[in-house]
């Protein structure tokens, strides 16, 4: 549960990073255009100036496509929406607002979704289930 909320936690500071212009206002390497998710809080390597991290100890990667494992940079290949959209394939095709507009409607979806399954989870913590072992005696069997 607690890895959970921090990683809606993480999400909801991204979501709150885009809406407020962060890549459009930079606050670090403004002499080159940003790069989404890599040039954003969430990422564990934004700051090129610490020893680097691997990938897959970023919140992100639970949300990849098995091919995407092992690419140099794999949070551009999570799948946005049920076009197969991702941030590589739009930075190829799409403008810039589309790939913020496609990255906050992914993360509206995506932490609405872990909200939902959140509550049913505590639901559940209300009302455990009760599991009974038992042996069923036939009375035509001795014991």
């Amino acid at each position: 549960m607690q890895n959970r909320r921090a990683l809606l936690d993480q999400l909801r500071a991204q979501l709150e990073f885009i809406e407020a212009g962060g890549y459009r206002k930079p606050d670090h390497a403004k002499w080159r255009p940003q790069f989404m998710f890599e040039d954003s809080p969430i990422c564990l390597n934004r700051d090129s100036a610490t020893p680097r991290k691997p990938c897959s100890e970023c919140a992100l990667g639970q949300f990849l496509p098995t091919e995407a494992n092992g690419l140099h940079v794999p949070c551009r290949y999570i799948p946005l929406n049920e076009a197969g959209e991702t941030v590589d394939s739009l930075y190829r095709s799409g403008t810039k607002e589309e790939l913020e507009a496609a990255v906050q409607a992914w993360l509206k979806t995506t932490i609405e979704r872990l909200e939902r399954e959140e509550q049913a989870g505590l639901r559940e913590q209300d009302h455990p289930a009760v599991l009974v072992k038992a042996k069923f005696v036939s009375p035509d069997r001795p014991v």
